[in-house]
């Protein structure tokens, strides 16, 4: 679990204590808040599929010949993947509004750049009206594995995908995916 979710548990728990003795029937709110925490920080142990899967959790909301965006649901889990194996080329951080996620080039996000023997992958985290905070978890350099966690929308909003011109989409406008699980992208 994230560390930002830890401490959200924690100050949920001591107000809990607090108002347990003050206002019993108040004190439900806060361990619903807990569960709550704990459900959306979650990170489901998940069996990476062979090829190049999906980043993220959630339903595809766009898809052409090299870009594919997925809008996270508030049930849907909020880590993002790396699709593939690679090296982190580079990894930008834009600042801008907090908009829906439709509206997401005015957004700010996390762009993270991914080069492997076929290409260079980018993986877009996208903050949305109630998104404000993303966690990247790789930097520039580094060598990551597929499926490994490289960041996290918190109360996430949409992650992007595109990739080299030698992959095909196999997915379409409309399905579930989840992240490593699915695979999204063939030769």
């Amino acid at each position: 679990m994230e560390k930002i979710g830890l401490r959200l548990i924690v100050v949920f728990l001591i107000l809990f204590l607090i108002i347990l003795f003050i206002y019993p029937l108040l004190s439900i709110l806060f361990i619903t808040m807990i569960l709550f925490t704990l459900f959306f920080f979650r990170e489901p142990r998940r069996v990476v599929e062979d090829g190049i899967v999906a980043p993220s959790d959630g339903k595809i909301i766009y898809v052409d010949d090299k870009r594919l965006e997925i809008f996270m649901g508030l049930l849907d889990c909020h880590v993002s993947i790396s699709p593939c194996d690679g090296v982190v080329e580079r990894v930008e951080q834009l600042g801008g509004s907090f908009l829906p996620a439709f509206r997401e080039k005015k957004n700010v996000r996390n762009i993270i750049f991914i080069r492997n023997e076929d290409g260079l992958f980018r993986v877009e985290l996208v903050a949305g009206f109630l998104a404000r905070r993303i966690l990247c978890y790789v930097r520039t350099g580094e060598r990551i594995k597929k499926g490994q966690k490289i960041g996290m929308i918190v109360f996430g909003s949409k992650t992007v995908l595109e990739i080299p011109e030698k992959y095909r989409f196999v997915r379409k406008k409309g399905e579930k995916i989840k992240a490593g699980e699915t695979v999204a992208v063939k030769k």
